[in-house]
């Protein structure tokens, strides 16, 4: 592990209920500064009318809520600004710390949720980023107040330490994804309460999804990565290039493969 003094430091009970429990919940991960930054940047590029390729809603007939607010995918490909938040020294630092090597970034998304939104059936995000050698890890960074009203986060704790389980159909009529993955029987669930800047760490085989978004008016938005211990050697060609922490892009193997249930691997992450 690097010796370097880092930005943030964990302790040894944060890091142990990491690994016992598949998640970590750090308050106040970015500031208020900072993530009113992230919501002018995606309110400018919502009052654009979107950006081709990048985001695309359906203002003039939208035929759900999530047509209207669709998600933004890699934003970091072509945005400063979510370059710099995926790439954020906290994050890599307690990244570092919970995977025990260099992280390397290799998604970035930014999810609207408006009212009445879907769901997301309970999944693992490592059926979709097919890491290698490895788990994936997430941080999850709450840009609203999240709770059951506005469907906040919903884990499963301990289910980090089952191997990928192969997913059923999902209810289309709850859920925006078609992926479920039913917890373990007996399994016991957390919901993940937070406030803006908030951010959840958890195992890229930890089962977690949220409910529909039940508020009249309350959004639920939250800016998303996904990150690969520097060890690993592999995963879904989806997700490359991967990023090191000083922005520049590194060598990576591309898993071009079906999935360990014999699927072919979707175009992006369900989160």
């Amino acid at each position: 592990m690097s010796t370097h003094t880092f930005y943030y430091t964990l302790t040894d009970k944060e890091i142990r209920q990491y690994h016992e429990e598949g998640y970590l919940l750090i308050k106040n991960h970015f500031s208020r500064e900072e993530v009113d930054e992230i919501i002018r940047e995606t309110n400018t590029l919502d009052q654009a009318g979107g950006k081709p390729g990048l985001y695309e809603p359906n203002t003039i007939n939208p035929s759900e809520e999530l047509a209207r607010y669709p998600r933004i995918i890699h934003p970091h490909r072509s945005e400063a600004w979510a370059k710099h938040y995926m790439l954020h020294p906290k994050t890599g630092d307690i990244l570092t710390q919970l995977m025990g090597v260099a992280p390397l970034a290799s998604q970035s998304m930014f999810y609207w949720k408006p009212p009445g939104a879907k769901g997301q059936a309970f999944h693992q995000d490592d059926f979709y980023l097919a890491t290698q050698e490895g788990n994936c890890v997430a941080c999850w960074t709450a840009i609203d107040h999240c709770d059951e009203g506005n469907g906040a986060m919903v884990g499963i704790l301990k289910s980090q330490q089952t191997d990928i389980v192969c997913p059923e159909l999902a209810d289309e009529k709850i859920s925006f994804t078609r992926e479920l993955v039913k917890p373990p029987a007996g399994s016991k669930s957390v919901l993940v309460k937070m406030e803006p800047g908030d951010a959840f760490f958890f195992n890229g085989r930890f089962i977690h999804g949220s409910g529909p978004n039940k508020s009249e008016s309350r959004f639920r938005r939250a800016f998303i990565c996904h990150y690969v211990p520097s060890t690993a050697t592999a995963m879904s060609k989806n997700y490359l290039p991967v990023h090191r922490f000083d922005g520049q892009t590194e060598d990576f193997g591309a898993y071009e493969g079906g999935s360990v249930c014999g699927n072919e691997f979707p175009a992006v992450a369900a989160h």
